[in-house]
């Protein structure tokens, strides 16, 4: 895909088994609707409250809203488990790289597989040649996964890590865990 295309995202019935040997849950992703914009506000503030706590930046009102101020349902997949709503993860186009944005996993599937299975998903699908960017909270153990997904540190301020994954990254063998 070049940069002026459609941006790609997992086909909505893309369904994947992750961790095959491991027996992980199965999961799916489908395409966003506008209605799904409310619990995916109300996702965020559960997952992200801790760290927003620890970084002394939390605010009930205001991680909603800003989830709800940019919310674009066409970059973004819902993440299914057993057909029932369990997270999310968005893919933002920009002239010169992606954005990977809002990926959250209710806390009850977290550690199982499912969201580096995800990751791994959205990260390989189509042919885009760009970067990927994405930024996390500085202390977020989702750091980690996104290292282990190929993503160095670009910058960091006092709340967040700015990080990037290369474009060759996308045809090297990374690990897992």
């Amino acid at each position: 895909m070049d940069s002026k295309s459609t941006p790609e995202r997992p086909a909505a019935d893309d369904s994947r088994t992750v961790g095959k040997d491991s027996g992980a849950p199965q999961w799916t992703l489908r395409a966003a609707v506008a209605a799904d914009a409310g619990w995916i506000a109300e996702l965020r503030a559960i997952v992200m409250r801790a760290d927003l706590e620890r970084l002394g930046r939390f605010d009930p009102v205001r991680v909603r809203q800003r989830f709800l101020d940019g919310f674009t349902p066409e970059h973004t997949s819902i993440i299914e488990v057993s057909g029932v709503p369990a997270g999310c993860i968005a893919m933002r186009d920009e002239t010169d790289a992606r954005w990977l944005e809002h990926f959250y996993l209710a806390a009850a599937h977290q550690g199982g597989g499912i969201g580096a299975g995800v990751l791994a998903a959205v990260l390989e699908s189509g042919s885009d040649i760009r970067p990927i960017k994405l930024n996390v909270l500085r202390g977020s153990p989702a750091r980690r996964l996104y290292e282990r997904h190929g993503f160095t540190v670009e910058s960091e301020d006092p709340v967040d890590v700015f990080m990037v994954r290369a474009a060759e990254s996308r045809n090297r063998t990374l690990p897992q865990r």
